[in-house]
């Protein structure tokens, strides 16, 4: 049996953090989805800008697009929104038979608005109205200014991708956003079946500290951060708050990892897969690792829902000087200046784009 199915069987999803407008047109998400078990997509803006960059798969609506006068947000929004739309419908089966549970795919909000907690609101209950899919959660980053932003929107009947998550304790504080927003929907007399995941980046803590930790303790600090995040997303669900929220309909908020794919040349490039089975949870990985993992991956063992050896780890980290609360806080502000740079990047890549085709329309218009 292959270790994607073994996962799967195990209770894990496996996502790709991936979508291009190849792999829908050519049969290669169907075929992962057939083949290694994989029930979900998430995305963001990197993915997109590099998507652009290969090849020429969205030049032709890019160019009808520009027609149309479309540029910048506006242009790139519907050329995400045709591509995950399409992602979303091959998924819907998966959605379906686990009654809203697993099949979904994830839509980032302008990285821009990550200070912008109203801004932010407005903007995921457009796009998920204008997705008109619904296994389609809306990305928002659990940030300070985020949290009001996913209480708000789950209210709202938005589905919510929590993203930029890096410790058990910021964990914590969006699944208490996922939860206000499901309490006040059942005070309101609404459905509170909304979905939602947590999702926790895990090789950004190892390459962050690669440079000053001793070889011992290289390739550890993410596994272990997951951990710890593990055992706190166990006592949210076996705590009588969410207990009584399941009894009147909800549905878990489900945690992600997110940044599994190895960073390190010298570590085993499926070592996050491997390391992060466990029930219940979400791991969404890159197409390269996928393949790797589907090739040569193992699964020998689940995750410890006490944390197993978490603290002692984390205790040695320590004595060598990372201060790990600090260093939370400081991946979170570094990933949204990378996101937000992305996003930059992208939209500046397409505007580019934009501006190469429109030429080729205008002649062909002028001889028509």
């Amino acid at each position: 049996m292959k270790a994607t199915r073994q996962l799967h069987d195990l209770g894990q999803s496996l996502w790709l953090d991936n979508i291009t407008r190849g792999i829908l047109d050519d049969g290669t998400l169907e075929r992962y989805i057939g083949e290694w078990s994989v029930t979900g997509l998430t995305s963001n803006p990197a993915i997109f800008d590099h998507a652009f960059k290969r090849g020429d798969a969205y030049d032709d609506a890019i160019r009808r697009k520009a027609v149309e006068g479309k540029a910048g947000e506006a242009l790139f929004f519907e050329l995400a929104i045709e591509d995950l739309r399409r992602a979303a419908d091959l998924f819907r089966p998966v959605h379906d038979r686990t009654g809203g549970v697993d099949g979904w795919v994830s839509l980032e909000v302008s990285p821009l608005l990550a200070n912008d907690t109203a801004g932010t609101i407005r903007a995921a209950a457009d796009l998920h109205q204008r997705a008109q899919r619904s296994n389609l959660f809306i990305k928002i980053p659990g940030t300070a200014e985020g949290l009001p932003a996913i209480e708000a929107s789950v209210f709202a009947g938005v589905p919510v991708n929590v993203t930029l998550l890096f410790s058990a304790a910021q964990y914590r504080a969006a699944a208490d956003a996922y939860m206000r927003g499901i309490e006040r929907r059942i005070a309101a007399g609404l459905d509170p079946r909304i979905g939602s995941v947590a999702s926790l980046f895990v090789s950004r803590w190892d390459v962050a500290v690669y440079d000053t930790v001793p070889p011992t303790l290289r390739n550890r600090l993410g596994i272990t951060m997951a951990r710890r995040a593990y055992r706190e997303y166990r006592r949210v669900l076996a705590s009588p708050r969410w207990q009584g929220l399941a009894a009147a309909g909800a549905q878990p908020q489900r945690l992600l990892w997110a940044s599994t794919g190895t960073k390190d040349p010298d570590a085993s490039d499926t070592l996050y897969v491997e390391a992060l089975a466990a029930p219940d949870t979400v791991n969404t990985i890159p197409e390269k690792t996928l393949q790797a993992f589907a090739d040569h991956g193992r699964v020998t063992g689940t995750l410890p829902c006490d944390g197993g050896d978490a603290e002692a780890v984390l205790a040695k980290f320590g004595r060598v000087g990372i201060d790990v609360p600090g260093l939370a806080a400081q991946l979170q502000r570094e990933g949204a200046a990378s996101f937000d740079k992305s996003w930059k990047d992208l939209l500046d890549r397409l505007a580019a784009k934009r501006a190469a085709l429109m030429p080729r329309t205008r002649a062909g218009a002028g001889m028509a």
